[in-house]
């Protein structure tokens, strides 16, 4: 019987010493301890993308606060779309109306007949004492429509280029070529449908369609307001903006709290709204894998808490770790060498320092950040020590019973 229960025991010694021998490297982790990620960005051939690790301080956190948002104001210096506010373009209907005196080319009873042209409507009027007055007359001419090629044809004229010029403008054309034929002509011009002086606006908004430009110089505000407004909040919509194939974005959220952002826009430009929902991912000693923000602002320390702080049992509240791609303005105020697509940051938080928990209440969360809570060291030999008991129980219970 002693030599069974002898026997038995070492076998618990032999499976034992196999499982050290294995080393703790074997055992299942969520991720890796605090040195590991020390030593990670020191290892070049670990450290493939050249991350660095920022620790949180009061002059990171300022550093971060003043981050110019990305811009949408260069588009504005790209010049205007398809033509200046007011101009007529093409698909533009024109309703042209021409005052003369006397026996005029379109008051009908003159020189020049009209042939169907006095359909349109025309009115004369008689000024002056007795018999001799002065006769005028206005001729409505039929609506005319702006061909593709920026044109329109004109009686008497012929063929007028009038793409890019004003109502007003077009209307002073007009009578200089009717000066030599009529006596005293006077043109207006108005745009009946104005196709030219419109954009597109699409996406996550209540009234998408096509929406008109004014001499009020809408911007990117108005044209939303116009259409709607976004279905979603401010804070997950971007606004996309292409102007002469060159597209800009920038969330709706700086929009509105950056005036200068909200540049005017040009005939022929597109904008759509995009609903994009932020998201921050948690990894390490933690149940909750990804969470969305839900409110216009998340600070860090409220990130954490959602997910319900550093785990008693596993974590290392010495060693949480933030991932982001930073711009290229952070980067620079950090002492780091700008990446192109981003510079790869990871903010080092030390929840054992007070001092932290109050950097942590103004440390802005962004969109696809990445939170991992390191494991303590001492969780890995807390599990050696539970697959030891896991391997060994049986056998010393089987020599206990044995015996």
């Amino acid at each position: 019987m002693d030599y069974m229960i002898d026997r038995s025991a070492s076998v618990a010694r032999i499976l034992a010493i196999s499982v050290m021998l294995a080393g703790c490297s074997a055992l299942p982790s969520s991720g890796p301890v605090s040195s590991q990620i020390i030593q990670a960005a020191k290892d070049p051939k670990l450290n493939p993308i050249g991350f660095h690790i920022v620790p949180l301080t009061p002059k990171t956190l300022n550093i971060l606060q003043n981050e110019t948002p990305p811009l949408l104001s260069t588009l504005d210096k790209e010049g205007p779309g398809q033509g200046e506010h007011g101009a007529i373009g093409p698909g533009d209907v024109l309703s042209i109306s021409v005052f003369e005196i006397g026996s005029g080319l379109f008051s009908g009873g003159g020189g020049a007949a009209t042939g169907g042209r006095a359909a349109a409507g025309t009115a004369s009027t008689a000024s002056g004492g007795g018999g001799g007055g002065t006769t005028a007359s206005v001729e409505a001419l039929p609506p005319t429509e702006v061909d593709d090629q920026g044109s329109i044809a004109f009686p008497y004229i012929g063929r007028i280029l009038v793409a890019g010029q004003t109502p007003t403008q077009l209307a002073k054309t007009i009578e200089s070529q009717l000066a030599s034929k009529s006596q005293n002509p006077q043109v207006i011009v108005r745009v009946l449908t104005d196709l030219h002086n419109s954009i597109i606006v699409s996406g996550d908004i209540l009234h998408p369609g096509r929406q008109m430009l004014t001499l009020a110089h809408e911007g990117l505000l108005d044209i939303i307001a116009m259409g709607g407004g976004a279905s979603h909040s401010s804070e997950d919509s971007m606004v996309m903006l292409t102007r002469h194939g060159v597209t800009g974005r920038i969330p709706l959220r700086t929009l509105e709290t950056h005036p200068d952002e909200n540049i005017p826009l040009m005939p022929g430009d597109r904008v759509q709204v995009i609903y994009l929902p932020r998201t921050y991912t948690v990894f390490g000693a933690t149940h909750v894998n990804q969470t969305p923000f839900n409110t216009p602002v998340l600070t860090l320390d409220q990130a954490i808490a959602r997910i319900g702080g550093p785990s008693d049992d596993t974590a290392d509240a010495n060693a949480i770790y933030l991932f982001r791609y930073e711009s290229d303005e952070v980067a620079q105020k950090l002492g780091l060498a700008p990446k192109t697509g981003g510079t790869p940051i990871i903010y080092h938080v030390d929840l054992m320092n007070p001092t932290n928990y109050f950097l942590a209440q103004k440390f802005v969360m962004k969109d696809k950040d990445l939170i991992f809570v390191s494991n303590a060291k001492v969780n890995k030999l807390y599990k050696f020590l539970t697959l030891i008991g896991a391997v060994t129980s049986p056998a010393i219970t089987a020599a206990y019973v044995a015996r």
